[in-house]
């Protein structure tokens, strides 16, 4: 009795746990731009980048304090000892005594005029930092998409594998019931039989690596979008025909025009123009304005001290110029003309880059239709002669080693022939990916 019991309370608490465990599952049904949408709200790279913008931009707001003047306030109390007068010789000294109590208040400012050109051009440097900041917060961007869009589009693929093979598990299964029947009747050899249920364990175990490979690419997924592992994303029907159609020469124009590279390399031209300007404006002199305020005392400068308080105010113009820069600027100059030289050829490797990357991503882009024909007809072809083998191995006009081959054909027509049409929609989003506009 107790015996019975334990067995149905460990069958209660298995489906207890089971009907929980599928509870957690979430499966959610999630397009292309729904994820794009998630991960711009919970990626973690994006977020990491998002904030370095933000940091860009703050110093930008730091460089700009160098238009406003410059105000510096002291203020001290002192207790002062007495002084002593001596010769040169150190002989015949005396005390002069100094009022105990001293006070001092300075009030300075200033405000810079004239830089050569120093404090816009480091604004400006700052500002185009920030914007180095923000393409590169777009190139991640582009880049997660990208990954997202891949690691989606696999998933499709692997559903897709899997209807197949579930396809040619029930196809085999069946045929390996009426093999069975037929081995009953003995015209069917059992060595025959056991060929097609290795077939069978084969398929299934493929299916079981397909299964694991899908669980891998989910966990990838929801982590590059910022969702419990516990939520299922279910892969949508792919609609090829819905693309948009494009020549050569528009995707080279959008690349141009939206390539990331191509935009940071001529971000970086101007950034070196911006520091060779700071370079020549050390050979200028710098101009402020000036105003302070002193009040201090007691008046030492006088023996005896005097016991008051001592203020005096000025206001003025201040010259500042390195004699030095004018040797030394020189060679600053011409590595900033050197680092401005560099960034344009490295401007035009981009450029290169970039519409040689373009070129073959829509050569690919095309060629994958002609794959996909090609396959589609493979598919057909295989379907037909499958049949036709099936037939002749029923009347027994065939061995089981043909049947065996020609299932195996079938099989993979169909997988290449997925794989096929989901290569369409990747090398499409790769377009996008390289010109920028993913």
């Amino acid at each position: 009795m107790r015996k019975t019991c334990f067995l149905i309370a460990s069958l209660l608490w298995t489906l207890c746990t089971n009907q929980v465990c599928a509870q957690t599952v979430e499966k959610q049904n999630l397009t292309i731009g729904q994820m794009f949408e998630l991960a711009e709200q919970n990626n973690s790279r994006i977020k990491a980048h998002t904030t370095a913008v933000k940091q860009a931009e703050e110093n930008v707001k730091v460089a700009k304090n160098a238009y406003l003047p410059s105000i510096d306030a002291s203020l001290s109390f002192s207790y002062n000892g007495d002084g002593t007068i001596l010769d040169r010789d150190f002989g015949n000294s005396f005390k002069a005594e100094i009022p105990d109590f001293g006070n001092n208040f300075a009030l300075e400012v200033s405000q810079v005029i004239y830089a050569g050109g120093a404090i816009q051009s480091g604004v400006k440097l700052s500002e185009l930092q920030a914007q180095i900041a923000g393409l590169d917060a777009e190139r991640n961007r582009q880049e997660v998409r990208f990954l997202i869009v891949g690691n989606y589009l696999e998933l499709c693929k692997l559903d897709n594998q899997l209807r197949v093979f579930d396809s040619h598990i029930a196809q085999t299964e069946k045929v390996l019931k009426d093999m069975r029947i037929r081995h009953e009747q003995g015209t069917v050899l059992h060595n025959d039989m056991t060929r097609y249920e290795l077939q069978l364990q084969n398929l299934n175990y493929m299916k079981t690596q397909l299964l694991n490979a899908k669980q891998i690419l989910n966990n990838q997924l929801t982590n590059a979008l910022g969702l419990p592992k516990t939520v299922e994303i279910q892969a949508g029907t792919i609609e090829i025909h819905s693309l948009e159609e494009k020549d050569a020469w528009v995707w080279q124009e959008e690349a141009l025009h939206s390539a990331i590279p191509l935009q940071m390399a001529e971000t970086a031209i101007r950034m070196s123009e911006q520091k060779k300007k700071i370079s020549q404006s050390d050979r200028l002199p710098k101009v402020a304005l000036f105003a302070m305020n002193n009040l201090t005392g007691p008046v030492t400068i006088e023996i005896p001290a005097i016991n008051k308080n001592f203020n005096y105010w000025a206001v003025g113009v201040g010259i500042q110029y390195s004699i030095g820069n004018l040797y030394k600027a020189n060679k600053k100059i011409r590595a900033d003309k050197l680092g401005i030289q560099k960034a344009k050829e490295e401007m035009q490797v981009a450029q290169e880059q970039i519409k040689l990357g373009m070129e073959a991503a829509h050569i690919k882009y095309k060629e994958a239709y002609t794959l996909l024909e090609t396959k589609q007809k493979s598919v057909e072809l295989a379907s037909q002669n499958y049949d036709v083998v099936n037939y002749r191995y029923a009347n027994d006009l065939a061995l089981i080693t043909d049947l065996l081959d020609a299932s195996s054909q079938k099989l993979d027509a169909e997988l290449q022939a997925v794989n096929a049409r989901i290569n369409i929609v990747y090398n499409y989003y790769k377009l996008h990916y390289i010109s920028g506009t993913l």
